[in-house]
């Protein structure tokens, strides 16, 4: 829990009301390995921290599973366009290592920005970051070269090749397996 803390700390402050309402709202579980947290059609009810693990967000396009997004320590994650609108999600989450997570419900989310303006501005702050990486990668990934794909994977996910199968990075780069074993070796 502190480790969240200290995240949400680092956008807003926290005073000692808004501590006790986190450490209320957000409920730490524990996931295994190979965990669906969320499937394809469902409504993305939670919104998680990752206080250790690895998880990635996924779907299927001609029968292959594709990893659109990979999660960390320290970071939060959901299906966005799910959590946000409250619709169907059109992707997967799941663990990828056995995972200690704290959720909280989109009920108590929105109770907390309604509540606390100050946590209300660290939804903002958080909606803006997730939305300006999103914006990024959109804009230049389909001209980035495999080799540099590669380099951005390594910058924003250090050391993730040495945590999960060498598959689910391929498919999140767009490259066949073969091709990412020659980029790393010629790292």
């Amino acid at each position: 829990m502190l480790t969240l803390l200290q995240k949400i700390g680092q956008k807003t402050a926290i005073d000692q009301a808004l501590e006790l309402r986190i450490k209320e709202d957000f409920v730490k579980i524990e996931t295994q390995k190979s965990e669906i947290l969320l499937e394809v059609n469902q409504r993305a009810k939670y919104l998680y921290y990752v206080e250790k693990g690895v998880l990635h967000n996924f779907y299927y396009h001609d029968g292959r599973q594709v990893s659109s997004w990979f999660y960390i320590e320290d970071m939060f994650i959901t299906s966005w366009y799910s959590f946000y609108t409250q619709q169907p999600s059109f992707e997967n989450i799941e663990s990828l290592e056995d995972c200690t997570l704290y959720r909280i419900s989109y009920e108590d989310y929105q109770k907390l920005i309604y509540d606390f303006p100050t946590f209300g501005n660290f939804a903002r702050l958080l909606s803006e970051e997730i939305l300006s990486i999103l914006d990024q990668f959109s804009k230049s990934w389909s001209f980035l070269s495999a080799k540099e794909k590669y380099e951005i994977l390594e910058e924003y996910f250090p050391k993730i090749e040495q945590r999960i199968k060498l598959g689910h990075i391929a498919s999140f780069l767009g490259i066949s397996q073969e091709t990412l074993s020659r980029i790393r070796a010629g790292k």
